[in-house]
C-alpha cells in the first residue's frame, strides 16, 4: 500500500470513529426519538466505566461475559457459563480476566468509543489519540465455547493478560445477607479455585467439586431410595477456562504477555464444564477443545458467528415509534430495550441449564453498590440456585412469537430430565402415579433444603414442605404443559414434542387426575390446595381449573398418532370432571375469584387473572370478555415491576391504552446504578432481573399478535397513535410481517399465504 492510500485509509478510519463518538454524545445528551432498524438499538458509550456496575453483557447462549473498560488502561470481564454449578448448587462465575495495554489508550480526555453491535453480536472498542488509535473486537463465538478478543493498534503496543481468581481460599458464608446467595442452606463452605501451572503455553484454571449436597438433599426429603437410581449432578463437576494466544507468551501461571510491542494480536478464552474422573482429565479435555477450535480459521469462525446473529435478528423484530412529540423518546426506548432484552435471552438461552431469572449469567460484584448488598463477589445473587417457575417461565413465553424456538430447548430438556425423580417423589409421598413439579426446586428436581424443612414438626406429612408459600403449589406442571403444546403448535416439531414434552405432560395430567378425590357430583375436589403463592388455603382454585381445561383441550387437538386412545379418554373425562370456574360478587358485580373458597393471604398475586394469562380462557374474541375486564380492573395487586404481569393481561383483554402504558413503564424503568440499559432490578429478585424485561416483551408482542387455535388476532390491543414495523411468529410455522402508519396497515406479509384468511379481522390491504 502506498503512502497516499495508507493516509486515506487512516483518515477514513479516524473520520468514522469521530462520527461514532459524536453520535454517542448526541444520543447521551438528547435521547433516542426514532427506531427503524437493529442498528438503532446498539448501545454506545463515549467514556470508560468506573467498575463492574458499568459492564456490558455478551454471550453465545451458554458462555457469557460482563465486559468493561477502565481509565487505567485495562479491559476486564467476568466469564460465566449456564451450568457452572458449585458443590453447594450455586451458579458461579468461571472467573475474571484482565487485559492491560501500554501505552494506555483509555486515559481520561482521550477519544473513546465502546459499542455493542447487535447485528454482529460483537462489542467494538476504539480509543486513543490520532495516530495511536487502538481497536478491540470482543465476540463470544456463537458456534464454539470461546471468547475472542482481536486487538489492532496504529502504533506498537505491549499487552498483559491475566486471570484474577477471587475464590483463593476456602471460606464460610453464614451471615444473614450473603447466605441468601446459597438459598436453602444455613451455611456453606466456598471452595477455592485452582490455577494449573503445568501448561507451558496457556493459562488454565478450574473449580472442581470434590463434594456435593445432592445426597443429603434427597435424604432429608425422604427420597434416599432414588440415590441409587439417579446421578449426582454436582460431584466432580469441573468448570473453568483456558487463555490462549498465538502472539503472547506465558510469563507466570496466571498470565500471558507480549515479548515486545506489536500492532495486532488475538486472545482466546475457552470455557468448559464437565464431570470428569480427575482434574487432569478435565485439563486434557479443554486442551483438546482448544486444538479443535483453533484448527479452524479465525476468519471463517468470525464470519459464521456474525451469520448466526444476522439470522437471529432476521427471525423477528418490533420497531415502535410515536407520533406525539412528548412520547417519542419513551416509545423509542420501548423498541431499543425490547431488542436488548431479546439479545440477553439469546446470550444465555442455549446452554445446559435454563435461564436463571435472578441475574441470568450476568451478575457482577457489588463492591461499589451503596446499599445493604455492598461488598459481595460476582457469585452473589438473591434467591441463590433454585428455579422458581413463576419467574423462570417469563423469558420462555416471550420466545414463541419472537421465533426463538431454539432457546426453549434447555427448559424442555431440564423438565424431561427431572421426570424420573418427580415420578419417584409422587409415588413415595402420595402412593399414586404421575408426576408433580415444584414451584421452587433445585435443578435436579427437589425442594431447596429450607423450603422442605431440615427441622420439621414430627406430625408433618412426608413430602409436605414447611414453607407455606409452596406447600400445594403445583401449577408449574400445567403451565409447562401448555407452553410445550404451544411450542408444537408453532413449530410442528414432533421430535421435541414426543421426546421431551409429551412424556412430561402425560405424567403431569395423571397426577392431577389421581391426586384428589371427587365430590358428590363427580367433580374433582381440589382440597387441600392453594391459589398460587398468595392464598395458602384454597378449595377449587381457579388456576388449576382453567389450567387443566386448557391443557386437556390442546392435547385433544393433537394428531391421534401422538397420543393413545386411553390418554384421550382420560383427557375427555377430566374435562367433564372439572368444577365450574369460581366467581364472586363484589359491590353488586360478578367477578372471577381466586378459588371457590380461599384464605391465608400471604403474597401479591392475582390468581383469578390466570384465566387471562397464561391460560387464555378469557380475552379478545372470546365470550364473557366484560367479566374478565371487570375482574382485571378490580385486581388487588397492582405493582408493575419484576414478575407482575398486568401489561400482558391488559393486552389479552384488548385494553390498548392500558397495555401500552404499563408495558412502556416497564421498558422505561431504567437502572439507577448499572450502566447497561437492561440491567433491571433487583425488584423482587436480583440484577439483571430477567422477569421484568420479559413481561414487557410478552405484552408488546401480544399487543400486536395473539393466537388461539387457527385464529390469529392482528393488532388486538394497539394504540392508535403509535406506528410500528414488526415481524412475529404464530402457530403452524406462520410469520406475519407488517407495518402500521398513521393508524393504517401499510404493509402485511403473511407466510404461508394461506394463513392470511385466518387473520381476525381479515385484512386484505
Amino acid at each position: 500500500m502506498n503512502d497516499v492510500a495508507a493516509w486515506l485509509k487512516i483518515s477514513v478510519i479516524i473520520l468514522l470513529f469521530e462520527v461514532n463518538v459524536a453520535h454517542a454524545q448526541t444520543v447521551k445528551e438528547t435521547g433516542l426519538t426514532s427506531i427503524s432498524s437493529i442498528d438503532d438499538c446498539n448501545v454506545i458509550w463515549d467514556s470508560p466505566s468506573k467498575n463492574a456496575l458499568g459492564s456490558m453483557p455478551a454471550g453465545n447462549g451458554d458462555i457469557g461475559v460482563n465486559l468493561w473498560v477502565e481509565e487505567n488502561g485495562d479491559l476486564l470481564f467476568y466469564l460465566s457459563k449456564t451450568d457452572a454449578w458449585s458443590e453447594n448448587a450455586r451458579l458461579l462465575k468461571l472467573g475474571k480476566v484482565r487485559l492491560s495495554l501500554s501505552p494506555n489508550p483509555f486515559k481520561a480526555g482521550l477519544p473513546f468509543l465502546q459499542k455493542l453491535v447487535l447485528k454482529d453480536g460483537m462489542i467494538h472498542i476504539e480509543a486513543g489519540p490520532i495516530g495511536e488509535r487502538v481497536s478491540i473486537d470482543v465476540w463470544v463465538d456463537a458456534n464454539h465455547p470461546v471468547v475472542e478478543l482481536d486487538v489492532k493498534s496504529q502504533k506498537k503496543i505491549s499487552a498483559f493478560v491475566t486471570t484474577e481468581p477471587w475464590r483463593l481460599e476456602q471460606r464460610e458464608i453464614a451471615d444473614n445477607v450473603e447466605i441468601h446467595s446459597a438459598y436453602g442452606l444455613k451455611s456453606i463452605l466456598v471452595e477455592k479455585d485452582t490455577v494449573l501451572a503445568e501448561d507451558k503455553e496457556n493459562v488454565l484454571w478450574a473449580h472442581r467439586n470434590e463434594r456435593s449436597i445432592w445426597e443429603e438433599n434427597l435424604k432429608m426429603q425422604g427420597l434416599e431410595g432414588y440415590i441409587s437410581l439417579g446421578k449426582d449432578p454436582l460431584m466432580h463437576a469441573t468448570f473453568g477456562a483456558l487463555i490462549h494466544s498465538e502472539q503472547l507468551i506465558k510469563t507466570s501461571p496466571a498470565s500471558l504477555e507480549t515479548a515486545g510491542s506489536m500492532r495486532s494480536f488475538s486472545i482466546s478464552v475457552f470455557a468448559l464444564n464437565a464431570q470428569t474422573e480427575s482434574l487432569n482429565t478435565w485439563q486434557q479435555d479443554i486442551r483438546n477443545l482448544t486444538e479443535t477450535v483453533t484448527a479452524l480459521t479465525r476468519k471463517d469462525r468470525k464470519d459464521a458467528h456474525a451469520a448466526w446473529w444476522h439470522a437471529f435478528w432476521n427471525r423477528s423484530y418490533i420497531y415502535v415509534n410515536a407520533r406525539k412529540k412528548g412520547e417519542k423518546e419513551m416509545v423509542a426506548t420501548v423498541s431499543k430495550n425490547y431488542a436488548l432484552q431479546r439479545y440477553m435471552n439469546a446470550c444465555s438461552g442455549r446452554g445446559n441449564s435454563p435461564i436463571k431469572f435472578n441475574g441470568s449469567i450476568f451478575t457482577v460484584d457489588t463492591y461499589d453498590l451503596d446499599n445493604r448488598y455492598n461488598g459481595f463477589d460476582a457469585d452473589y445473587r438473591q434467591w441463590g440456585g433454585p428455579y422458581w417457575w413463576q419467574n423462570t417461565r417469563l423469558p420462555y413465553w416471550s420466545m414463541l412469537e419472537a421465533g426463538d424456538f431454539d432457546l426453549m430447548g434447555p427448559l424442555f430438556r431440564m423438565y424431561y430430565e427431572l421426570l424420573d425423580i418427580r415420578k419417584f417423589a409422587t409415588k413415595t409421598y402420595y402412593g399414586h402415579e404421575g408426576a408433580f413439579y415444584l414451584e421452587t426446586m433445585r435443578h435436579w428436581g427437589t425442594f431447596a433444603e429450607a423450603n422442605y424443612g431440615p427441622d420439621r414438626p414430627e406430625d408433618m406429612p412426608l413430602g409436605s414442605p414447611v414453607n407455606t408459600f409452596i406447600r400445594y403449589y403445583w401449577q408449574s406442571g400445567l403451565e409447562f404443559s401448555l407452553m410445550g403444546l404451544d411450542y408444537f403448535a408453532f413449530t410442528k416439531d414432533e421430535k421435541t414434542l414426543t421426546e421431551f414434552i409429551l412424556p412430561v405432560v402425560t405424567e403431569i395430567m395423571t397426577f392431577f387426575d389421581q391426586h384428589w378425590g371427587r365430590d358428590a357430583e363427580g367433580k374433582i375436589l381440589f382440597d387441600p390446595a392453594m391459589a398460587l403463592e398468595t392464598y395458602q388455603i384454597a378449595v377449587n382454585p381457579l388456576p388449576e381449573i382453567v389450567g387443566i381445561r386448557k391443557v386437556c383441550t390442546e392435547l385433544l387437538k393433537l394428531p391421534n398418532s401422538l397420543t393413545t386412545a386411553s390418554q384421550r379418554t382420560q383427557y375427555r373425562r377430566l374435562l367433564t370432571e372439572l368444577p365450574e370456574i369460581p366467581t364472586r360478587e363484589v359491590n353488586g358485580e360478578i367477578l372471577l375469584a381466586p378459588a371457590q373458597a380461599y384464605s391465608g393471604k400471604q403474597n401479591i398475586e392475582n390468581p383469578e387473572l390466570y384465566a387471562i394469562f397464561p391460560y387464555r380462557r378469557f380475552g379478545v374474541g372470546k365470550d364473557s370478555l366484560e367479566l374478565a375486564i371487570r375482574t382485571f380492573n378490580a385486581r388487588e395487586a397492582r405493582e408493575n415491576r419484576g414478575w407482575q404481569q398486568h401489561s400482558i393481561k391488559a393486552a389479552y383483554l384488548g385494553l390498548a391504552e392500558e397495555a401500552a402504558a404499563l408495558m412502556a413503564e416497564n421498558f422505561n424503568a431504567g437502572t439507577t446504578v448499572y450502566r447497561f440499559p437492561t440491567m433491571w432490578g433487583p425488584n423482587y429478585d436480583w440484577t439483571p432481573d430477567q422477569c421484568h424485561g420479559s413481561v414487557a416483551m410478552i405484552a408488546l408482542q401480544r399487543m400486536l399478535v395473539q393466537y388461539e387455535g387457527n385464529d390469529i388476532y392482528l393488532l388486538p390491543a394497539w394504540p392508535t397513535d403509535w406506528d410500528v414495523a414488526f415481524k412475529l411468529h404464530a402457530p403452524q410455522n406462520t410469520t406475519i410481517e407488517g407495518k402500521v402508519e398513521n393508524g393504517k396497515i401499510t404493509k402485511l406479509l403473511v407466510s404461508p399465504e394461506r394463513r392470511r384468511t385466518d387473520l381476525i379481522p381479515r385484512l386484505n390491504n
